[in-house]
């Protein structure tokens, strides 16, 4: 008998894109069950200098809503992120490229996973698209 096996993600997730549907489907196959960070409000102000277009309510609505996802929380430390894998059991951690190597920290505790991000998509670009049109 095989174990169900637990993928956790995180991401802000602002301004929702296919970029985030893709990575949110990939996340999905290394695993049974996926349950998807959502960065807070106050933690994206923290490391942008700038809160996301959607409030943190309306972020968790749209990942929650989503066919992959079982389990959505509100992420609201970068320094949490061992505890958050350790409280929902994580066995294996999905995380784009563009984080490459930063979590490897983790590999003591489940799989890490960096995936390839979806090829001229950024919600900064789309943001400052969107401003200047």
């Amino acid at each position: 008998m095989s174990f169900p096996r637990t993928v956790l993600t995180f991401g802000t997730f602002d301004v929702f894109h296919v970029g985030h549907l893709r990575i949110v489907q990939r996340a999905a196959e290394y695993g049974d069950r996926l349950v998807v960070g959502v960065s807070a409000d106050a933690l994206n102000f923290k490391k942008k200098s700038r809160y996301p277009v959607f409030s943190e309510d309306e972020r968790l609505a749209i990942v929650s809503a989503l066919k992959p996802v079982d389990e959505v929380f509100l992420e609201e430390s970068l320094e949490l992120k061992r505890d958050y894998l350790l409280k929902h059991q994580a066995d294996v951690l999905v995380m784009g490229d563009d984080w490459a190597g930063r979590f490897d920290e983790f590999k003591d505790i489940c799989e890490v996973v960096y995936l390839p991000r979806t090829p001229a998509i950024s919600t900064t670009a789309l943001i400052e698209k969107i401003s200047t049109t």
